[in-house]
């Protein structure tokens, strides 16, 4: 007689909170098309256990200058789109970006700093060269970042843009902006569980809504810390999931970053002959972050690399269908 044998599943009481980036006309913006991330009802891909309601989606990164500073394997793949955001920004939403990621430079080639003025030029200008919801990045310096951010949420008015990256230094003057003008932030923390929480409590007693706040964890690169990583990324879900409001928000890693900044990324001279083709090594880098973070829990993740969208996606797809 046959035996039968019930699969064991976890019963969560929580959820992913959702967050839709970008408005439509029929929201006050231009975008011809929105993303909504989160809701989920259990840890990541495990169907049977719960609820994905919208796939994690992918940010192709384009920057306000020109990277030199990038692995040469990217400067070679976008080529002169790489001098000009307006054209990076429509080459990246047909390689099948679901999201732009602008990351400003607080600097050009010549060390000019990096001008209000400029950016609102930019972030007009790649607005108009995508239908695409945008992320939108400071420098990374505290008063740069609040100069050009107040600039971005202005001359993005309306568009539901995230602007980051919102840390302890310097939220408030980022998330004024964003909520005068309709914006999401990102919420950026060390890798650390109760200091994510945190600045998710920070943000709400600035009266930013929870369905306009990206969680980013803050992310290591594959060899270079990702095991933590997923164990804090892993943890806040799971808090998450147990009902904790403040660990709810859909994830964001800056996965592109990490992953091309590494010496076996960007070295392709006088690195042992075992590491193999430069190329086909930076794209592997990035496609095996990016999947590792989605299995922690990424809800958005961007990438910097066409391949590795084109890995990603189907990864993502494959992972989706049940």
């Amino acid at each position: 007689m046959p035996v039968t044998a019930e699969i064991p599943t976890e019963k969560w009481t929580g959820k992913v909170r959702e967050v839709t980036l970008g408005a439509t006309a029929a929201d006050g913006g231009t975008r011809t098309r929105t993303v909504t991330v989160g809701g989920e009802t259990a840890l990541p891909f495990l169907h049977f256990e719960g609820q994905f309601p919208h796939p994690p989606a992918i940010a192709i990164e384009i920057q306000n200058g020109y990277p030199s500073d990038w692995s040469p394997v990217l400067l070679q793949v976008w080529g002169d789109a790489a001098r000009d955001p307006t054209a990076w920004a429509t080459k990246a939403e047909e390689a099948g970006a679901d999201l732009i990621l602008l990351a400003l430079r607080g600097e050009d080639a010549d060390g000019n700093q990096t001008t209000p003025a400029q950016v609102t030029e930019t972030v007009k200008n790649v607005l108009a060269a995508t239908g695409l919801p945008l992320i939108i990045l400071g420098p990374g310096q505290a008063e740069l970042d609040n100069e050009l951010l107040v600039a971005t949420a202005e001359a993005a008015a309306g568009e539901r843009v995230a602007l980051g990256k919102c840390e302890d230094k310097n939220y408030r003057t980022i998330a004024a902006a964003a909520l005068a003008h309709n914006q999401l932030v990102v919420s950026s923390s060390p890798i650390d569980v109760n200091l994510a929480k945190q600045m998710n409590i920070l943000l709400t007693d600035m009266a930013i809504p929870l369905n306009r706040i990206l969680m980013d964890p803050t992310t290591g690169a594959l060899g270079y810390g990702i095991e933590y990583t997923y164990s804090v990324m892993e943890r806040l879900r799971l808090a998450a999931l147990q009902g904790d409001s403040m660990t709810q928000q859909p994830m964001f890693c800056l996965t592109g970053l990490e992953s091309w900044r590494q010496k076996e990324s960007k070295v392709g001279e006088g690195v042992p002959e075992e590491w193999g083709d430069l190329e086909k090594r930076g794209i592997s880098w990035e496609v095996l972050t990016a999947t590792t973070l989605l299995h922690a829990g990424a809800d958005v993740i961007s990438l910097r690399h066409p391949e590795s969208v084109k890995h990603v996606r189907a990864t993502i797809d494959k992972l989706t269908a049940h």
